[in-house]
């Protein structure tokens, strides 16, 4: 399987499809990505996409307009390139179906495929919603705290517990974190949320290092297994859960979460999703 980027869609000039076509995605392999990381810990967790552009044709040639979520576990060899998942979902638009459990079957089947994992679909038709709110994340938000900060590049050796601290629970947030599309350059913005319990994290540098992200060029995913594993070395916390949901982007927004433990992560969207 081809993972290379230089032969992914993305940041590429693209004619959008007129008919159906699951070749269309494209996948990335993990696993050079997470050798680059060393011997990774113990942990469970999914990459949750929406997509806000999902329509097909009914058995009349009618279009039908939803929403979707995909649910890509963890532990699946690959993710897909978002651009090719867009020009993916895209292909449905001139494509009939009798209805819509046939399309939450195709894409189940398609996307599965490409990631060599079973993966979640939920489709719902507008119909079918009964409005969406959009809430902060749960946890206390760092981002007022009064800090100098000149450090843009990933920086792990910023993270402190506070000395003689007593072990704690507690979830932080902030909204301050940013990285950068690997591909195009383009600007990736994200809250993200930390939960953990152990030694008691200062919390000024975990700020810093939350920022210290923001040249960093990677996918989404691989910044939350390169956050959770930074953490988990240097902070040695006992659990840990760190879950990011990232700003929309050609109708799709990726929230990919790491845990140690069984967990249960909102997805309620956020002020910029």
């Amino acid at each position: 399987m081809n993972s290379r980027l230089d032969n992914a869609p993305l940041g590429q000039n693209t004619v959008y499809p007129t008919a159906y076509d699951a070749a269309l995605l494209y996948p990335i392999e993990r696993a050079p990505n997470r050798l680059a990381l060393g011997t990774l810990p113990d942990w469970i967790g999914a990459d949750i996409w929406n997509a806000y552009e999902i329509s097909w044709l009914n058995s009349k040639g009618k279009p039908v307009v939803a929403t979707a979520t995909f649910t890509v576990p963890q532990n699946s060899p690959n993710l897909v390139e978002s651009k090719s998942f867009k020009l993916y979902l895209n292909s449905f638009n001139e494509e009939r179906f009798e209805d819509q459990s046939e399309v939450v079957a195709r894409m189940r089947r398609d996307i599965s495929a490409a990631c060599g994992a079973q993966v979640e679909v939920e489709l719902l038709t507008l119909a079918e919603q009964t409005g969406s709110v959009y809430r902060p994340m749960d946890g206390i938000n760092i981002d007022d705290i009064d800090v100098e900060i000149d450090v843009y590049t990933p920086s792990p050796n910023l993270l402190q517990c506070v000395p003689g601290a007593n072990d704690i629970e507690e979830t932080l947030v902030s909204d301050l974190l940013k990285s950068n599309c690997p591909v195009t350059g383009q600007p990736d913005w994200a809250t993200v949320q930390i939960r953990y319990a152990g030694p008691q994290i200062d919390r000024s540098t975990l700020l810093k290092y939350i920022v210290s992200l923001r040249r960093h060029d990677e996918f989404h995913e691989h910044c939350v297994e390169k956050m959770y594993c930074d953490i988990w070395r240097v902070c040695k916390p006992r659990s840990l859960l760190v879950y990011a949901r990232y700003t929309r982007r050609g109708g799709l927004d990726i929230n990919p979460w790491r845990a140690s433990h069984a967990a249960q992560v909102d997805t309620a969207r956020t002020v910029r999703q």
